[in-house]
């Protein structure tokens, strides 16, 4: 039963790696662990399913422990925005006022064609149009076009604690300025919850303690 067990960690741990590594693109809408935890429990599902030699337990075992290890770690990822940041990634910016960042599609291993597919999906067909593009997490192309931009919609500059660079760098917003922010809501970076910001200047800030009474 413990062999079972400690397999099934180690399986699990090595696939989420895979999945990092085989980047962004290949994720879909699936977070990595949703992923994993997907795969597995569908592919232990099948075999106990259509070999009847294998016993029950056997399949059952694997199933609830991928279950309880999903969950552990959704709640570690609640509490530390460090360790979400190691396993699902942060949002990169791949377009900006019209201007294609080569180095970071690279990294990311996507092509041009991969950005157009994505373009026409959302019916824009002049990469000028586009103000930003951001590859969120599960791997999908979020635009905004230049057209749609007129009000300045506000960008995450600060989650749980943590700066959002992509968000600064579409606000405009600089380290000094989110300084100020910090200090006329006495206040520090780690004890914020969102701070978004728009590029007129204006923003909002909730603290952690904010936050918690909201719930």
């Amino acid at each position: 039963m413990l062999i079972i067990i400690i397999r099934t960690v180690v399986l699990y741990s090595i696939i989420i790696l895979m999945m990092r590594l085989m980047g962004k693109k290949q994720l879909g809408e699936l977070q990595p662990s949703e992923l994993v935890t997907t795969i597995l429990i569908s592919n232990i599902a099948t075999l106990s399913i259509e070999d009847p030699t294998v016993p029950m337990l056997i399949g059952i075992v694997p199933v609830i422990t991928i279950v309880c290890i999903d969950i552990f770690m959704s709640v570690i990822m609640l509490k530390s925005p460090g360790f979400r940041r190691v396993i699902t990634g942060t949002p990169r910016i791949i377009i900006s006022d019209g201007k294609i960042d080569r180095q970071e599609l690279e990294r990311l291993r996507y092509t041009i064609d991969d950005v157009l597919e994505a373009m026409r999906e959302q019916q824009i067909f002049d990469i000028s149009e586009v103000r930003y593009a951001i590859v969120e997490t599960t791997g999908k192309i979020n635009f905004c076009k230049k057209s749609d931009s007129a009000d300045d919609p506000p960008t995450v500059v600060i989650k749980d604690g943590m700066t959002e660079e992509s968000g600064m760098a579409i606000s405009g917003i600089t380290e000094k300025n989110v300084s100020k922010i910090l200090g006329e809501n006495s206040t520090e970076k780690k004890n914020v919850f969102l701070l978004t910001v728009s590029k007129d200047g204006s923003y909002n800030l909730i603290k952690r303690k904010e936050a918690k009474k909201k719930k």
